[in-house]
Protein backbone atom coordinates (compact mmCIF):
# COMPACT_ATOMS: atom_id res chain seq x y z
CA UNK A 1 0.00 0.00 0.00
CA UNK A 2 1.58 3.35 -0.65
CA UNK A 3 1.10 5.95 2.00
CA UNK A 4 0.00 9.08 1.64
CA UNK A 5 2.53 12.30 1.31
CA UNK A 6 1.07 14.38 3.62
CA UNK A 7 3.36 17.00 3.29
CA UNK A 8 4.10 19.29 0.16
CA UNK A 9 1.26 18.05 -1.59
CA UNK A 10 -1.10 20.00 -3.68
CA UNK A 11 -4.33 17.62 -3.03
CA UNK A 12 -6.21 18.87 -0.04
CA UNK A 13 -7.94 15.46 0.76
CA UNK A 14 -11.41 15.74 2.11
CA UNK A 15 -14.13 17.84 0.20
CA UNK A 16 -16.01 20.49 2.00
CA UNK A 17 -18.77 22.90 1.02
CA UNK A 18 -17.74 26.39 -0.08
CA UNK A 19 -19.93 29.39 1.17
CA UNK A 20 -18.68 33.34 -0.19
CA UNK A 21 -20.63 35.89 1.59
CA UNK A 22 -20.59 39.55 0.38
CA UNK A 23 -21.53 41.19 3.50
CA UNK A 24 -20.44 40.95 7.22
CA UNK A 25 -24.05 40.46 8.13
CA UNK A 26 -24.64 37.71 5.80
CA UNK A 27 -20.88 35.60 6.96
CA UNK A 28 -21.69 36.15 10.80
CA UNK A 29 -25.03 34.48 9.92
CA UNK A 30 -23.46 31.63 8.41
CA UNK A 31 -21.05 31.13 11.30
CA UNK A 32 -23.56 30.64 13.85
CA UNK A 33 -25.57 28.19 11.41
CA UNK A 34 -23.03 26.15 10.24
CA UNK A 35 -20.88 23.29 12.12
CA UNK A 36 -17.39 22.29 11.63
CA UNK A 37 -16.03 26.04 9.60
CA UNK A 38 -13.14 27.70 8.95
CA UNK A 39 -12.99 31.43 7.92
CA UNK A 40 -10.91 31.91 4.62
CA UNK A 41 -8.88 35.58 4.09
CA UNK A 42 -5.89 35.01 2.74
CA UNK A 43 -5.41 31.30 3.40
CA UNK A 44 -1.63 31.47 3.65
CA UNK A 45 -2.11 29.88 6.71
CA UNK A 46 -5.43 27.65 6.31
CA UNK A 47 -4.87 26.20 2.96
CA UNK A 48 -1.65 24.47 3.45
CA UNK A 49 -2.84 22.86 6.71
CA UNK A 50 -5.54 21.89 4.52
CA UNK A 51 -3.12 20.53 2.89
CA UNK A 52 -1.00 18.16 5.11
CA UNK A 53 -4.51 17.20 6.30
CA UNK A 54 -3.93 19.02 9.70
CA UNK A 55 -7.44 20.46 9.20
CA UNK A 56 -10.52 19.26 7.55
CA UNK A 57 -12.81 21.55 8.07
CA UNK A 58 -16.53 20.23 6.58
CA UNK A 59 -17.46 24.79 5.93
CA UNK A 60 -15.39 27.06 4.33
CA UNK A 61 -16.63 30.36 4.56
CA UNK A 62 -14.59 32.91 2.36
CA UNK A 63 -14.52 36.68 3.55
CA UNK A 64 -12.53 37.64 0.12
CA UNK A 65 -16.04 38.96 -1.58
CA UNK A 66 -16.73 41.62 1.67
CA UNK A 67 -15.26 44.49 0.76
CA UNK A 68 -16.25 46.55 3.87
CA UNK A 69 -13.02 44.34 5.28
CA UNK A 70 -10.61 46.19 3.24
CA UNK A 71 -9.10 49.30 3.41
CA UNK A 72 -7.16 51.96 4.91
CA UNK A 73 -8.27 55.25 6.37
CA UNK A 74 -8.02 58.09 8.97
CA UNK A 75 -10.63 58.45 11.34
CA UNK A 76 -10.61 60.79 14.71
CA UNK A 77 -9.82 57.77 16.76
CA UNK A 78 -6.44 56.56 14.41
CA UNK A 79 -5.49 54.63 11.40
CA UNK A 80 -8.72 52.22 10.54
CA UNK A 81 -7.39 49.23 8.97
CA UNK A 82 -9.71 46.35 7.55
CA UNK A 83 -9.21 43.06 8.79
CA UNK A 84 -8.92 41.41 4.89
CA UNK A 85 -5.97 44.40 3.91
CA UNK A 86 -3.34 42.44 2.33
CA UNK A 87 -0.01 42.77 4.15
CA UNK A 88 1.69 43.91 1.17
CA UNK A 89 -0.74 46.86 0.92
CA UNK A 90 -0.23 48.08 5.19
CA UNK A 91 3.46 47.87 4.28
CA UNK A 92 3.38 49.64 0.60
CA UNK A 93 0.93 52.65 2.22
CA UNK A 94 2.41 55.82 2.50
CA UNK A 95 -0.24 56.59 5.23
CA UNK A 96 0.57 53.52 7.54
CA UNK A 97 3.94 54.63 7.34
CA UNK A 98 3.58 58.67 7.79
CA UNK A 99 0.90 57.76 10.95
CA UNK A 100 1.93 54.31 12.48
CA UNK A 101 5.36 53.62 11.13
CA UNK A 102 5.91 51.12 13.50
CA UNK A 103 3.43 49.11 12.16
CA UNK A 104 5.00 49.09 8.73
CA UNK A 105 8.27 48.18 10.40
CA UNK A 106 6.25 45.16 11.69
CA UNK A 107 4.44 44.07 8.48
CA UNK A 108 7.34 44.29 6.49
CA UNK A 109 8.84 41.43 8.41
CA UNK A 110 6.45 39.03 7.63
CA UNK A 111 7.50 36.33 5.24
CA UNK A 112 7.82 37.02 1.58
CA UNK A 113 6.35 39.53 -0.87
CA UNK A 114 4.05 36.41 -2.28
CA UNK A 115 2.80 35.85 1.35
CA UNK A 116 2.08 39.24 2.01
CA UNK A 117 0.51 40.11 -1.34
CA UNK A 118 -1.99 37.00 0.13
CA UNK A 119 -2.02 37.45 4.02
CA UNK A 120 -4.35 39.58 6.06
CA UNK A 121 -3.73 41.48 8.45
CA UNK A 122 -6.95 40.00 10.26
CA UNK A 123 -5.18 36.22 9.65
CA UNK A 124 -1.74 37.15 11.30
CA UNK A 125 -3.44 37.76 13.90
CA UNK A 126 -6.21 35.68 14.46
CA UNK A 127 -3.89 32.84 14.00
CA UNK A 128 -2.59 33.97 18.10
CA UNK A 129 0.57 32.67 16.78
CA UNK A 130 2.77 34.03 19.70
CA UNK A 131 5.45 34.67 16.87
CA UNK A 132 3.05 36.71 14.86
CA UNK A 133 5.02 40.23 13.53
CA UNK A 134 1.92 42.17 12.38
CA UNK A 135 0.01 41.48 15.95
CA UNK A 136 3.10 42.17 17.74
CA UNK A 137 3.37 45.54 16.28
CA UNK A 138 -0.41 46.23 17.18
CA UNK A 139 -0.31 45.33 20.23
CA UNK A 140 2.83 48.04 21.48
CA UNK A 141 0.55 50.53 19.80
CA UNK A 142 -2.70 50.12 21.96
CA UNK A 143 -4.27 48.81 19.39
CA UNK A 144 -8.06 48.13 19.42
CA UNK A 145 -9.94 45.22 16.94
CA UNK A 146 -13.43 45.67 16.13
CA UNK A 147 -15.50 42.49 15.88
CA UNK A 148 -18.86 41.94 14.42
CA UNK A 149 -21.19 38.62 15.60
CA UNK A 150 -24.85 37.88 14.31
CA UNK A 151 -26.00 39.31 17.74
CA UNK A 152 -23.96 42.86 17.11
CA UNK A 153 -20.72 44.50 17.75
CA UNK A 154 -18.20 45.16 20.20
CA UNK A 155 -14.51 46.59 20.30
CA UNK A 156 -11.65 44.63 22.25
CA UNK A 157 -8.28 46.18 23.32
CA UNK A 158 -5.77 43.60 21.29
CA UNK A 159 -3.75 43.20 24.73
CA UNK A 160 -7.70 41.43 25.70
CA UNK A 161 -7.73 39.08 22.78
CA UNK A 162 -5.42 36.46 22.94
CA UNK A 163 -6.23 33.68 24.96
CA UNK A 164 -3.15 31.48 24.74
CA UNK A 165 -1.37 29.65 22.01
CA UNK A 166 -3.90 29.74 18.68
CA UNK A 167 -6.81 30.99 21.16
CA UNK A 168 -8.71 33.87 21.06
CA UNK A 169 -11.66 35.70 22.28
CA UNK A 170 -14.09 35.34 19.38
CA UNK A 171 -17.30 33.53 19.47
CA UNK A 172 -18.31 30.91 17.30
CA UNK A 173 -20.33 33.29 14.73
CA UNK A 174 -17.62 36.30 15.37
CA UNK A 175 -15.18 37.71 12.95
CA UNK A 176 -13.19 40.70 12.96
CA UNK A 177 -13.61 43.19 10.55
CA UNK A 178 -10.72 45.85 11.33
CA UNK A 179 -8.39 47.55 13.66
CA UNK A 180 -7.65 51.30 14.98
CA UNK A 181 -4.38 51.84 15.72
CA UNK A 182 -3.71 55.54 17.23
CA UNK A 183 -1.99 57.77 15.78
CA UNK A 184 2.18 58.46 16.69
CA UNK A 185 2.85 60.98 18.57
CA UNK A 186 5.45 63.21 16.78
CA UNK A 187 7.62 62.98 20.24
CA UNK A 188 7.31 59.23 20.09
CA UNK A 189 10.44 57.14 18.88
CA UNK A 190 10.15 53.31 17.81
CA UNK A 191 12.02 50.43 16.89
CA UNK A 192 10.96 46.85 15.71
CA UNK A 193 13.77 43.91 15.58
CA UNK A 194 12.94 40.42 14.68
CA UNK A 195 14.90 37.60 14.36
CA UNK A 196 14.85 33.75 12.60
CA UNK A 197 16.49 30.93 11.93
CA UNK A 198 16.56 31.92 8.02
CA UNK A 199 15.50 34.27 5.70
CA UNK A 200 11.55 33.77 5.45
CA UNK A 201 11.34 32.00 8.92
CA UNK A 202 8.88 32.53 11.60
CA UNK A 203 9.96 34.96 14.24
CA UNK A 204 12.62 33.32 16.80
CA UNK A 205 12.37 36.22 18.84
CA UNK A 206 11.24 39.39 18.37
CA UNK A 207 10.35 43.07 20.09
CA UNK A 208 8.67 46.12 19.41
CA UNK A 209 9.04 49.55 21.61
CA UNK A 210 8.11 52.67 21.40
CA UNK A 211 8.85 55.82 23.46
CA UNK A 212 7.71 59.38 24.05
CA UNK A 213 9.67 61.99 24.97
CA UNK A 214 8.90 65.42 26.66
CA UNK A 215 11.24 67.58 28.44
CA UNK A 216 14.40 65.46 28.03
CA UNK A 217 12.72 62.28 29.71
CA UNK A 218 9.78 59.17 28.68
CA UNK A 219 6.88 60.17 29.10
CA UNK A 220 5.38 57.21 27.67
CA UNK A 221 6.85 53.60 26.59
CA UNK A 222 5.71 50.30 25.74
CA UNK A 223 7.65 47.07 25.24
CA UNK A 224 6.29 43.96 23.50
CA UNK A 225 7.77 40.79 22.64
CA UNK A 226 6.86 38.01 20.63
CA UNK A 227 8.10 34.19 20.74
CA UNK A 228 8.99 34.26 24.46
CA UNK A 229 4.78 33.89 25.96
CA UNK A 230 1.79 31.48 25.05
CA UNK A 231 0.54 34.91 23.58
CA UNK A 232 2.36 38.26 22.17
CA UNK A 233 3.63 39.89 25.59
CA UNK A 234 3.69 43.40 27.02
CA UNK A 235 6.16 43.64 29.84
CA UNK A 236 4.24 46.95 32.04
CA UNK A 237 7.20 46.71 34.65
CA UNK A 238 9.61 47.58 32.23
CA UNK A 239 7.16 50.07 30.51
CA UNK A 240 6.83 51.55 34.48
CA UNK A 241 10.93 51.41 34.94
CA UNK A 242 11.53 53.84 32.06
CA UNK A 243 8.67 56.49 32.33
CA UNK A 244 10.18 59.52 33.76
CA UNK A 245 13.76 58.77 33.32
CA UNK A 246 16.49 60.26 31.01
CA UNK A 247 17.48 57.45 29.24
CA UNK A 248 21.71 56.69 29.64
CA UNK A 249 23.57 53.80 28.56
CA UNK A 250 23.17 52.14 32.08
CA UNK A 251 19.04 53.14 32.09
CA UNK A 252 18.96 51.27 29.18
CA UNK A 253 21.24 48.50 30.53
CA UNK A 254 19.19 48.10 33.48
CA UNK A 255 15.71 48.22 31.43
CA UNK A 256 17.13 45.34 29.03
CA UNK A 257 17.87 43.04 32.30
CA UNK A 258 14.43 43.34 33.37
CA UNK A 259 13.19 42.22 30.18
CA UNK A 260 15.18 39.38 29.84
CA UNK A 261 14.29 38.88 33.68
CA UNK A 262 10.60 39.51 32.96
CA UNK A 263 9.79 36.54 29.96
CA UNK A 264 9.33 32.72 29.96
CA UNK A 265 10.56 31.67 26.69
CA UNK A 266 10.14 27.43 25.95
CA UNK A 267 13.26 25.71 24.19
CA UNK A 268 11.44 24.10 20.68
CA UNK A 269 13.04 23.69 17.22
CA UNK A 270 14.01 27.15 16.78
CA UNK A 271 16.03 28.08 19.92
CA UNK A 272 16.45 27.07 23.45
CA UNK A 273 14.69 29.25 25.89
CA UNK A 274 18.30 30.40 27.36
CA UNK A 275 19.28 31.74 23.72
CA UNK A 276 15.76 33.87 23.85
CA UNK A 277 16.60 35.67 27.32
CA UNK A 278 19.69 36.47 26.44
CA UNK A 279 18.79 37.42 22.72
CA UNK A 280 15.95 39.06 24.34
CA UNK A 281 18.04 41.55 26.20
CA UNK A 282 20.80 42.30 23.59
CA UNK A 283 17.43 43.30 21.40
CA UNK A 284 16.10 45.43 24.40
CA UNK A 285 18.72 47.50 24.49
CA UNK A 286 18.95 48.03 21.12
CA UNK A 287 15.78 48.49 20.61
CA UNK A 288 15.21 50.96 23.08
CA UNK A 289 18.02 53.39 22.30
CA UNK A 290 17.18 53.37 19.12
CA UNK A 291 13.23 54.39 20.14
CA UNK A 292 14.98 56.81 22.34
CA UNK A 293 16.94 58.54 20.37
CA UNK A 294 14.87 58.23 16.94
CA UNK A 295 17.69 57.13 15.25
CA UNK A 296 17.25 54.15 12.53
CA UNK A 297 13.30 54.42 11.98
CA UNK A 298 12.44 53.33 9.03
Amino acid sequence: MTSINKFNTHIIGKPFEYHQPTTVEEATKLLADLTDVKVLAGGTDLIPKMKQRLLAPKNIVNLKKIKALEGIKETDKGIWIGAATKLRAIERSELIKEKIPLQYLATKTIGSVQIRNMGTLAGNVCNASPAADGALGLVAQDSIIHIAGSKGTRDVPITEFFTGPGAIVLEKDEIVTGFTVPIMDKDTGYHFISIGRMALDISTISIAVTVTKKDGKVAKATVALGSVAPTPLRLPEVEAFLKGKSLSDDVIWEAAEMVSNGIKPITDVRASAEYRKEAAKGMAMEAIKLAWTKEAQQ
